[in-house]
Formats: structure tokens, sequence, C-alpha cells
């Protein structure tokens, strides 16, 4: 699986990243997780608010950092 966490470097955004490292962990799901920070590859997703979690190509969720149960719901729904 490929995570992606789109984002500039905002705070909200290495945020997502970190919380989305530990609820891998946590799940014991083999992912690759990459934090996207070109604009244009950014706009191009179709993502307009960061931060944005991308599975697998799918945007899963935007323009907010989710607490971690929510996040390792999404996660595992899309695994």
């Amino acid at each position: 699986m490929e995570i992606k966490v789109l984002g500039t470097g905002c705070p909200k955004c290495k945020t997502l990243v970190e919380a989305t490292r530990k609820a891998v962990a946590e799940l014991g799901v083999n992912a690759n997780i990459v934090k996207e920070e070109d604009i244009v590859k950014i706009m191009n997703s179709g993502v307009m608010r960061t931060p944005a979690l991308v599975i697998d190509g799918k945007v899963v969720l935007y323009g907010r950092v989710p607490n971690m149960e929510e996040l390792k719901e999404i996660i595992t729904k899309n695994s």
C-alpha cells in the first residue's frame, strides 16, 4: 500500500505525517508513506485544502487532521 500525505510543510501537514506513521505502525500494516510537498503535484491531485491523505492513488481525507481512531479506520477501510 502507498500512502501519500499532501502538504506544503505546514504544522498540520507535519502532524498528519507523524500520526499516519504511528497509525500504520500500530495497525501493523505494510505501507510506504510518502510526503508530497510539490504544490503543482498536490493541485494535480485535485486537492485544494491541505493536509490531504491519499491511499493507493485515492484521496481519502483533506483539509484537516483526524484523531487517531478515525485515521486508523480510514487506513483499514482503504487497505
